[in-house]
């Protein structure tokens, strides 16, 4: 990687306080932004000529499941809870760490070529080492933690674990992973969700992620069944459960909120509590439609996710920005009730507030990361095209097949839409035959 690069002549979508779009040119030095001008010519700095292109904050999604990306289209047309228990559980219980570490590749191989450079991911039960490896040498940026589950109904014997052995393979997780790779790698506590963990393990996960400064991520009312059986077992409803564990604070992210009164978006608001949502998960899985404006009104951090490949089933973000303006626009029959700037903030510096990451990543200013996408919009789909209509051609028009380049502190892991940190071909020749493995494992009952 050379140490000076300089990035020309594209049209920059800065996503600084004042929003600034023009054309200029970048330099990156020893993987930060350094200066940002109309021409820069800057001795033994490696030249990239971006004329005709745009220049992007790389995406920053804050619900992912890298375990699963080997599950796609396994478990699809069916509800929450019978996806977990049936199909998704079994099947993440039969993984192996040969299994595992390929399913991370490749979510981690399409999140880059759809210019997501960021994650927050919600990390599977065993073999979590694994996934922090192919993070490792893949070069994203990732948050990520072990799954927890002590207890749910239907779980399979590979998935259940003790509280004592989840908090200590935790902990083992987070004094080897947490700020590694120059800080590229952060870790975060996982618990599943309510209906898989135990009061006192959420309590004691509370107190965890305080005392180390870590994110704590979960999910929470994301499907009728799932708040029912929270209000049967507990007489509250999921989020007034959580406030009444004094979980919710700045320092959690809860994947979907669906299903919130009033009250209880309060009580986020009031908190500081993000909210992660998955448009497309929500739609495929029929678990309904999050109150987005709703939570915006009340100044509540929302940003995007895409969730799991076997609930999506795909992990792009342009699609989520998409379907995310839409759906509210349908919802409340307004349609500038979400606009095209709204979303893609969400999906940059929104997302970067939401892993209290903000002064680092998110938008294109000098002294950030250089986490960095270059799109070509030149394109039948996607033109004409001119700086007023910028944002909404790349929230309703532009999909994963304009990302040209994509870098990441500094390092380019994607030239001209090919992978440089990921063989892809071999990838893909793996990624059939650990799917059939795990499928095999699944239903001999092998885990």
């Amino acid at each position: 990687m050379a140490q000076k690069m300089v990035l020309q002549n594209s049209m920059v979508v800065t996503n600084n306080p004042a929003r600034e779009i023009a054309k200029r040119d970048v330099l990156i030095e020893n993987g930060q932004i350094k200066e940002i001008a109309k021409k820069l010519r800057i001795p033994d700095a490696q030249e990239i000529d971006l004329t005709d292109k745009i220049l992007i904050p790389g995406f920053i999604q804050t619900h992912i499941h890298l375990t699963q990306t080997l599950f796609r289209g396994q478990a699809d047309d069916r509800s929450l809870l019978s996806w977990l228990k049936e199909k998704i559980w079994p099947l993440e219980a039969a993984h192996t760490p040969e299994t595992n570490f390929i399913a991370a590749s490749l979510g981690i191989a399409e999140l880059i070529k759809s210019g997501t450079t960021t994650i927050l991911d919600m990390g599977t039960v065993r073999y979590q080492e694994e996934v922090f490896q192919a993070i490792a040498q893949s070069g994203l940026r990732a948050i990520s933690g072990k799954c927890m589950m002590t207890y749910a109904e239907q779980m399979p014997l590979g998935l259940k674990e003790t509280e004592a052995d989840s908090i200590k393979k935790s902990l083992q997780l987070l004094e080897k992973w947490h700020d590694s790779q120059n800080g590229r790698i952060k870790y975060c506590f996982a618990p599943r969700f309510a209906v898989s963990c135990s009061r006192d393990l959420l309590t004691k996960v509370r107190l965890l992620a305080r005392e180390y400064g870590v994110l704590l991520h979960t999910h929470a009312a994301e499907n009728l069944e799932e708040v029912a059986w929270i209000c049967k077992e507990y007489g509250q409803n999921n989020i007034e459960y959580l406030k009444h564990l004094h979980l919710l604070d700045e320092n959690l992210v809860l994947a979907h909120c669906i299903w919130l009164n009033e009250q209880e978006m309060d009580y986020l608001a009031e908190t500081g509590t993000k909210v992660a949502h998955c448009p497309n998960s929500n739609l495929k899985l029929a678990s309904g439609i999050a109150k987005i404006p709703e939570m915006l009104k009340r100044k509540i951090v929302v940003s995007l996710g895409a969730d799991g490949a076997p609930c999506n089933n795909n992990l792009n973000m342009f699609r989520e920005m998409r379907t995310a303006a839409l759906l509210q626009k349908a919802r409340l029959n307004d349609p500038n009730v979400l606009d095209a700037t709204t979303v893609f903030e969400m999906a940059t510096i929104v997302g970067a507030r939401a892993l209290g990451l903000e002064r680092e990543i998110g938008s294109i200013e000098i002294g950030k990361k250089a986490d960095l996408v270059v799109l070509n919009l030149n394109k039948v789909a996607t033109t004409p095209w001119n700086i007023e209509n910028l944002l909404s051609t790349i929230v309703y028009a532009a999909d994963a097949s304009q990302v040209e380049t994509v870098f990441i502190d500094g390092q380019m892991v994607l030239k001209d839409q090919n992978l440089r940190t990921i063989d892809e071909k071999v990838l893909l020749e793996q990624s059939n035959k650990a799917l059939n493995d795990c499928c095999r494992r699944s239903q001999n009952k092998i885990v």
